[in-house]
């Protein structure tokens, strides 16, 4: 179900709509975004290109299992 849903969000993306994503999926919604925030206590701790955020040592070991 959950792939199902990203793989609409994607599709919607892809046809020019925006779209604001929040989700405790870190690694999927890594995978489907141009831009990323990481939010702690509220506020924006990190941002950028949701590649660069996928591959950042911090980012990894914190949110991703890695």
């Amino acid at each position: 179900m959950v792939e199902e849903i990203f793989n609409i969000i994607q599709n919607v993306s892809k046809s020019g709509v925006s779209i604001l994503l929040v989700e405790q999926n870190a690694k999927m919604a890594l995978n489907i975004a141009e831009r990323a925030y990481v939010l702690e206590t509220g506020s924006i701790a990190m941002s950028g290109r949701a590649s660069d955020l996928a591959n950042d040592e911090k980012v990894k070991k914190a949110y991703l299992g890695g």
